[in-house]
Protein backbone atom coordinates (compact mmCIF):
# COMPACT_ATOMS: atom_id res chain seq x y z
CA UNK A 1 0.00 0.00 0.00
CA UNK A 2 1.48 3.33 -1.11
CA UNK A 3 0.83 6.85 0.17
CA UNK A 4 0.06 7.91 -3.38
CA UNK A 5 -2.76 5.36 -3.57
CA UNK A 6 -4.24 6.66 -0.32
CA UNK A 7 -4.16 10.30 -1.45
CA UNK A 8 -5.77 9.31 -4.76
CA UNK A 9 -8.41 7.31 -2.90
CA UNK A 10 -9.26 10.26 -0.62
CA UNK A 11 -9.54 12.68 -3.53
CA UNK A 12 -11.90 10.38 -5.46
CA UNK A 13 -13.94 9.75 -2.30
CA UNK A 14 -14.42 13.47 -1.66
CA UNK A 15 -15.19 14.40 -5.27
CA UNK A 16 -17.11 11.25 -6.17
CA UNK A 17 -15.74 11.55 -9.69
CA UNK A 18 -12.52 10.00 -11.01
CA UNK A 19 -11.80 12.51 -13.78
CA UNK A 20 -12.40 15.50 -11.48
CA UNK A 21 -10.08 13.96 -8.90
CA UNK A 22 -7.43 13.39 -11.58
CA UNK A 23 -7.75 16.99 -12.76
CA UNK A 24 -7.28 18.29 -9.22
CA UNK A 25 -4.30 15.97 -8.65
CA UNK A 26 -2.76 17.00 -12.01
CA UNK A 27 -2.41 13.39 -13.17
CA UNK A 28 -4.01 11.29 -15.89
CA UNK A 29 -7.39 9.73 -15.17
CA UNK A 30 -5.99 6.32 -16.09
CA UNK A 31 -3.31 6.70 -13.41
CA UNK A 32 -5.92 7.37 -10.73
CA UNK A 33 -8.10 4.47 -11.89
CA UNK A 34 -5.10 2.13 -11.94
CA UNK A 35 -3.98 3.06 -8.42
CA UNK A 36 -7.51 2.68 -7.03
CA UNK A 37 -7.76 -0.74 -8.70
CA UNK A 38 -4.41 -1.78 -7.21
CA UNK A 39 -5.55 -0.63 -3.78
CA UNK A 40 -8.82 -2.56 -4.04
CA UNK A 41 -6.93 -5.66 -5.20
CA UNK A 42 -4.56 -5.46 -2.24
CA UNK A 43 -7.42 -5.01 0.24
CA UNK A 44 -9.59 -7.61 -1.47
CA UNK A 45 -12.72 -5.42 -1.44
CA UNK A 46 -14.46 -2.88 -3.65
CA UNK A 47 -14.08 0.60 -2.24
CA UNK A 48 -16.30 2.31 -4.84
CA UNK A 49 -19.40 1.53 -6.83
CA UNK A 50 -20.38 3.33 -10.03
CA UNK A 51 -23.48 5.55 -10.32
CA UNK A 52 -23.58 6.77 -13.90
CA UNK A 53 -20.50 8.93 -14.42
CA UNK A 54 -19.97 9.29 -10.69
CA UNK A 55 -18.67 6.90 -8.08
CA UNK A 56 -19.84 6.34 -4.51
CA UNK A 57 -18.08 4.75 -1.59
CA UNK A 58 -19.22 1.27 -0.66
CA UNK A 59 -20.01 0.66 3.03
CA UNK A 60 -16.53 -0.77 3.58
CA UNK A 61 -15.10 2.13 1.57
CA UNK A 62 -16.63 4.57 4.07
CA UNK A 63 -15.01 2.68 6.95
CA UNK A 64 -11.66 2.71 5.17
CA UNK A 65 -11.96 6.46 4.46
CA UNK A 66 -12.48 7.30 8.14
CA UNK A 67 -9.28 5.54 9.13
CA UNK A 68 -7.24 6.81 6.20
CA UNK A 69 -8.19 10.44 6.88
CA UNK A 70 -6.86 10.11 10.42
CA UNK A 71 -3.68 8.35 9.27
CA UNK A 72 -2.88 10.88 6.53
CA UNK A 73 -3.64 13.77 8.85
CA UNK A 74 -1.06 12.33 11.24
CA UNK A 75 1.51 11.96 8.47
CA UNK A 76 0.96 15.52 7.25
CA UNK A 77 1.27 16.80 10.80
CA UNK A 78 4.53 14.88 11.32
CA UNK A 79 6.00 16.35 8.11
CA UNK A 80 4.92 19.82 9.21
CA UNK A 81 6.54 19.35 12.61
CA UNK A 82 9.86 18.35 11.04
CA UNK A 83 9.81 21.29 8.62
CA UNK A 84 8.98 23.76 11.35
CA UNK A 85 11.63 22.50 13.74
CA UNK A 86 14.11 23.27 10.99
CA UNK A 87 12.67 26.79 10.62
CA UNK A 88 9.76 27.83 12.90
CA UNK A 89 9.61 31.24 11.23
CA UNK A 90 8.44 29.73 7.95
CA UNK A 91 5.60 27.57 9.16
CA UNK A 92 1.87 27.89 8.52
CA UNK A 93 -0.99 28.04 11.01
CA UNK A 94 -4.61 26.98 10.57
CA UNK A 95 -6.75 29.36 12.59
CA UNK A 96 -10.52 29.32 13.01
CA UNK A 97 -12.73 32.21 14.02
CA UNK A 98 -16.44 33.06 14.34
CA UNK A 99 -18.24 35.91 12.59
CA UNK A 100 -18.44 37.96 15.79
CA UNK A 101 -14.63 38.20 16.03
CA UNK A 102 -13.89 38.69 12.33
CA UNK A 103 -14.09 42.46 11.96
CA UNK A 104 -11.72 43.62 14.69
CA UNK A 105 -10.05 41.02 16.90
CA UNK A 106 -8.69 38.75 14.19
CA UNK A 107 -7.17 41.42 11.90
CA UNK A 108 -5.78 43.31 14.92
CA UNK A 109 -3.80 40.40 16.34
CA UNK A 110 -2.68 38.95 13.00
CA UNK A 111 -1.54 42.35 11.71
CA UNK A 112 0.55 42.89 14.85
CA UNK A 113 1.96 39.36 14.65
CA UNK A 114 2.94 39.69 10.98
CA UNK A 115 5.04 42.74 11.78
CA UNK A 116 7.27 40.54 13.98
CA UNK A 117 6.95 37.26 12.08
CA UNK A 118 6.41 38.16 8.40
CA UNK A 119 7.19 34.71 6.98
CA UNK A 120 4.69 32.66 9.00
CA UNK A 121 1.62 32.00 6.86
CA UNK A 122 -2.03 31.69 7.93
CA UNK A 123 -4.84 29.50 6.68
CA UNK A 124 -8.00 31.10 8.04
CA UNK A 125 -11.35 29.34 8.43
CA UNK A 126 -14.54 31.05 9.54
CA UNK A 127 -17.13 28.82 11.16
CA UNK A 128 -19.84 28.37 13.74
CA UNK A 129 -19.12 27.84 17.43
CA UNK A 130 -19.77 24.10 17.25
CA UNK A 131 -17.77 23.68 14.04
CA UNK A 132 -14.75 25.43 15.58
CA UNK A 133 -14.74 23.43 18.81
CA UNK A 134 -15.07 20.13 16.94
CA UNK A 135 -12.48 21.03 14.27
CA UNK A 136 -9.91 22.03 16.90
CA UNK A 137 -10.58 18.92 19.00
CA UNK A 138 -10.04 16.72 15.92
CA UNK A 139 -6.88 18.58 14.88
CA UNK A 140 -8.42 19.84 11.62
CA UNK A 141 -7.69 23.42 12.78
CA UNK A 142 -4.65 24.24 14.91
CA UNK A 143 -6.11 27.10 16.94
CA UNK A 144 -9.34 29.04 17.11
CA UNK A 145 -10.47 32.31 18.61
CA UNK A 146 -13.86 31.80 20.21
CA UNK A 147 -16.40 33.34 22.53
CA UNK A 148 -17.61 32.32 24.98
CA UNK A 149 -14.69 30.06 25.87
CA UNK A 150 -15.88 26.43 26.14
CA UNK A 151 -14.89 23.96 28.81
CA UNK A 152 -14.08 20.54 27.35
CA UNK A 153 -11.59 17.76 28.15
CA UNK A 154 -10.82 17.63 24.42
CA UNK A 155 -9.63 21.26 24.40
CA UNK A 156 -7.01 23.45 26.00
CA UNK A 157 -8.53 26.88 26.64
CA UNK A 158 -7.06 30.27 27.48
CA UNK A 159 -9.30 33.27 28.22
CA UNK A 160 -7.93 36.40 26.54
CA UNK A 161 -10.47 38.87 27.92
CA UNK A 162 -14.05 39.26 29.10
CA UNK A 163 -16.36 41.66 27.29
CA UNK A 164 -19.73 43.19 28.06
CA UNK A 165 -22.87 42.56 26.02
CA UNK A 166 -24.84 45.71 25.13
CA UNK A 167 -28.29 46.44 23.73
CA UNK A 168 -28.72 47.84 20.23
CA UNK A 169 -31.92 49.84 19.71
CA UNK A 170 -33.42 51.78 16.80
CA UNK A 171 -32.60 55.48 17.17
CA UNK A 172 -36.30 56.37 17.59
CA UNK A 173 -36.86 53.84 20.40
CA UNK A 174 -38.43 55.20 23.62
CA UNK A 175 -35.38 54.00 25.59
CA UNK A 176 -32.92 55.70 23.23
CA UNK A 177 -32.36 58.62 25.63
CA UNK A 178 -31.60 56.46 28.64
CA UNK A 179 -27.99 56.25 29.80
CA UNK A 180 -28.26 52.56 30.67
CA UNK A 181 -30.87 49.84 30.69
CA UNK A 182 -32.22 47.20 33.03
CA UNK A 183 -32.58 44.06 30.95
CA UNK A 184 -36.01 43.25 32.36
CA UNK A 185 -37.27 46.57 30.91
CA UNK A 186 -36.94 44.91 27.48
CA UNK A 187 -39.21 41.98 28.30
CA UNK A 188 -42.05 43.24 26.05
CA UNK A 189 -39.77 44.29 23.18
CA UNK A 190 -39.51 42.41 19.85
CA UNK A 191 -36.05 40.85 19.62
CA UNK A 192 -33.86 40.37 16.56
CA UNK A 193 -31.76 37.25 17.17
CA UNK A 194 -29.58 34.64 15.58
CA UNK A 195 -31.42 31.36 14.89
CA UNK A 196 -31.40 28.52 17.40
CA UNK A 197 -28.14 26.60 17.22
CA UNK A 198 -26.04 29.78 17.08
CA UNK A 199 -24.05 30.51 20.24
CA UNK A 200 -25.15 34.16 20.26
CA UNK A 201 -28.78 32.98 20.28
CA UNK A 202 -28.00 30.95 23.39
CA UNK A 203 -26.15 33.89 24.97
CA UNK A 204 -29.11 36.27 24.53
CA UNK A 205 -31.76 33.70 25.46
CA UNK A 206 -29.89 32.77 28.65
CA UNK A 207 -29.41 36.42 29.63
CA UNK A 208 -33.13 37.13 29.19
CA UNK A 209 -34.10 33.99 31.08
CA UNK A 210 -31.83 34.98 33.97
CA UNK A 211 -33.55 38.37 33.98
CA UNK A 212 -36.92 36.65 34.34
CA UNK A 213 -38.40 36.54 30.85
CA UNK A 214 -38.28 34.75 27.51
CA UNK A 215 -37.39 37.02 24.56
CA UNK A 216 -40.14 37.68 22.03
CA UNK A 217 -38.32 36.85 18.78
CA UNK A 218 -39.69 39.00 15.96
CA UNK A 219 -37.14 38.04 13.30
CA UNK A 220 -33.79 36.34 12.84
CA UNK A 221 -30.55 36.98 10.98
CA UNK A 222 -27.59 34.70 10.37
CA UNK A 223 -24.76 37.24 10.59
CA UNK A 224 -23.94 40.44 12.45
CA UNK A 225 -24.64 42.73 9.50
CA UNK A 226 -28.09 41.20 9.03
CA UNK A 227 -28.89 41.55 12.74
CA UNK A 228 -27.76 45.18 12.79
CA UNK A 229 -29.62 45.92 9.56
CA UNK A 230 -32.88 44.55 10.97
CA UNK A 231 -32.49 46.73 14.07
CA UNK A 232 -31.78 49.75 11.85
CA UNK A 233 -35.00 49.00 9.97
CA UNK A 234 -36.94 49.12 13.23
CA UNK A 235 -37.75 45.40 13.31
CA UNK A 236 -36.73 45.06 16.94
CA UNK A 237 -33.87 45.31 19.42
CA UNK A 238 -30.94 42.99 20.01
CA UNK A 239 -28.06 42.21 22.36
CA UNK A 240 -24.55 41.98 20.94
CA UNK A 241 -21.02 41.62 22.36
CA UNK A 242 -19.13 44.91 22.58
CA UNK A 243 -16.42 43.64 20.19
CA UNK A 244 -19.01 43.79 17.41
CA UNK A 245 -19.15 47.59 17.84
CA UNK A 246 -15.44 48.35 17.55
CA UNK A 247 -15.79 49.70 14.03
CA UNK A 248 -18.90 51.79 14.67
CA UNK A 249 -22.47 51.66 15.87
CA UNK A 250 -24.74 51.39 12.79
CA UNK A 251 -26.53 54.53 11.62
CA UNK A 252 -30.03 55.09 12.96
CA UNK A 253 -29.32 52.92 16.00
CA UNK A 254 -28.09 53.54 19.54
CA UNK A 255 -26.01 51.26 21.74
CA UNK A 256 -26.93 51.11 25.41
CA UNK A 257 -25.10 49.56 28.33
CA UNK A 258 -27.03 46.98 30.34
CA UNK A 259 -26.63 47.84 34.03
CA UNK A 260 -28.69 45.07 35.64
CA UNK A 261 -27.75 42.31 35.31
CA UNK A 262 -24.27 42.63 33.85
CA UNK A 263 -24.20 40.45 30.72
CA UNK A 264 -20.74 39.27 29.65
CA UNK A 265 -18.97 36.68 27.58
CA UNK A 266 -15.43 35.37 27.69
CA UNK A 267 -13.29 35.45 24.55
CA UNK A 268 -10.29 33.20 24.21
CA UNK A 269 -8.12 30.92 22.16
CA UNK A 270 -8.43 27.13 22.07
CA UNK A 271 -6.26 24.25 20.90
CA UNK A 272 -6.50 20.48 20.98
CA UNK A 273 -5.77 18.86 24.36
CA UNK A 274 -4.27 15.80 22.66
CA UNK A 275 -2.09 17.49 20.06
CA UNK A 276 1.10 19.40 20.80
CA UNK A 277 1.35 22.75 19.04
CA UNK A 278 3.86 22.93 16.20
CA UNK A 279 6.67 25.48 16.70
CA UNK A 280 5.11 28.25 14.60
CA UNK A 281 1.72 27.62 16.24
CA UNK A 282 3.33 27.95 19.68
CA UNK A 283 4.98 31.21 18.60
CA UNK A 284 1.58 32.61 17.61
CA UNK A 285 -0.19 31.24 20.71
CA UNK A 286 2.36 32.88 23.02
CA UNK A 287 2.17 36.13 21.05
CA UNK A 288 -1.65 36.24 21.17
CA UNK A 289 -1.89 35.60 24.90
CA UNK A 290 0.72 38.27 25.64
CA UNK A 291 -0.82 40.70 23.12
CA UNK A 292 -4.26 40.74 24.74
CA UNK A 293 -2.81 40.79 28.25
CA UNK A 294 -1.17 44.15 27.54
CA UNK A 295 -3.72 45.72 25.15
CA UNK A 296 -5.58 48.36 27.16
CA UNK A 297 -8.84 48.25 25.19
CA UNK A 298 -9.37 44.60 26.16
CA UNK A 299 -8.77 45.08 29.89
Amino acid sequence: MELRQLYYFMEVAHREHVSEAAHHLHVAQSAVSRQIANLEKELGVDLFEREGRNVKLTPVGKIFLNHIQTALQGIDYAKKQVQEYLDPERGSIKIGFPTSLASHLLPTVISAFKQEHPHIAFLLRQGSYHFLTEAVAKGEISLAFIGPVPSSPALTEHILFTEKVSALLPAHHPFAEKEELILNDLRHEPFVMFPKGYILHTLVADACRNAGFTPNIACEGEDLDAIKGLVTAGMGITLLPDSSFYETTPRYTVRKRIAIPIVERTVGIISSATRKLAPSEKVFYDFATAFFATLEQYQ
